[in-house]
């Protein structure tokens, strides 16, 4: 499963663009995507609610029908990937026959693939061997994730499309769950993920795709989307927050390069774009101590991105 040099885009789309009709009319989706994965590459969607990642997603899928533009997926129209079984993917909602048991739903969709002997293999990395007696009724949403996971897994795909997959898993489930798809990942295949978990994108993800009102608004490194982010994080311990706190805090808000602060107690933490010389006014004429700079985190530059991006039409990119 290792990615030629000369292999097709594992996905390429082109304006792509999907509208839908509401009360209030008609309402873009997707605004015209531009976007090109490459084979073995791990690609984490974020954006807000309503902000097309799952509408996108439909259309490499072959799900849905694009009103504009054109998606490839393999080199191939995205209903021909699928059909061929180099595409699988793991959805939020449906897909699953309530009354047949783990193991029975996997020896089914097994036969459709011509894939029984993956079965015992799919089923132990994805940790459900131990639940294969169970209904799919009686499991936990987690449970039925990894279900969908391992069902994904049996025609062995080179693209794998996740839209939310660690939804409804708690912290270990979801530790469990990337550490399965790192393995993965690590064999070649291509992963595509959609999450509103951003410890997910900065922990997994080479690359993030940050969509705002169907446009894509950024795209590149996570770490170089990370820092995007309006500066650094300057936190201390401040005398006086406690009488004549007001007085403290207009003053910090005056220092040059100040985006954000809070207060917590004696504490305050403070966004810039020159953490340098706040660092040195904090303990120089605040008489500031135990202070910490810290870099800012994925969360830290989608708020950013998103609040800023809001209302620009133009897409940005680092690539």
């Amino acid at each position: 499963m290792k990615a030629h040099e000369d292999a097709p885009s594992a996905i390429r789309l082109s304006g792509l663009r999907k509208s839908f009709k509401s009360r209030e009319g008609e309402v873009a989706a997707v605004a015209g995507v531009d976007l090109v994965v490459q084979p073995g590459e791990i690609v984490a969607f974020l954006g807000p609610n309503g902000a097309g990642k799952t509408t996108t997603i439909d259309m490499v899928l072959g799900l849905t029908d694009p009103d504009g533009g054109t998606a490839e997926v393999l080199g191939l129209n995205p209903r021909q990937a699928v059909r061929a079984g180099r595409v699988s993917a793991v959805l939020q909602t449906g897909g699953l026959l309530r009354d047949l048991t783990v193991r029975e739903t996997v020896l089914s969709i097994a036969s459709l693939h011509g894939a029984k002997g993956r079965v015992e293999e799919v089923m132990d990395r994805t940790d459900i061997a131990r639940i294969a007696g169970r209904k799919v009724s009686k499991c936990s949403g987690g449970e039925q994730q990894r279900l969908k996971f391992a069902l994904a897994l049996l025609p062995d795909p080179d693209l794998l499309i996740l839209d939310e997959p660690t939804a409804g898993m708690d912290v270990n489930a979801r530790r469990e769950f990337w550490d399965t798809m790192r393995q993965d990942a690590d064999s070649g295949r291509t992963v595509v993920f959609a999450t509103h978990y951003l410890e997910e994108a900065e922990q997994f993800a080479h690359r993030t795709v940050l969509i705002v009102k169907g446009r894509i608004a950024a795209d590149g490194p996570t770490a170089q989307v990370r820092s995007m982010a309006a500066g650094r994080t300057v936190s201390a311990a401040v005398p006086g927050l406690e009488d004549g706190a007001d007085a403290v805090l207009d003053r910090l808000r005056s220092q040059p390069g100040v985006r954000r602060l809070e207060r917590n107690g004696s504490r305050v933490s403070v966004v810039t774009t020159d953490s340098d010389a706040l660092a040195l006014a904090l303990l120089r004429d605040f008489g500031a101590h135990d202070l910490e700079v810290s870099s800012p985190s994925l969360e830290a530059a989608f708020v950013d991105l998103t609040a800023g991006l809001e209302n620009e039409p133009a897409p940005r990119s680092l690539r």
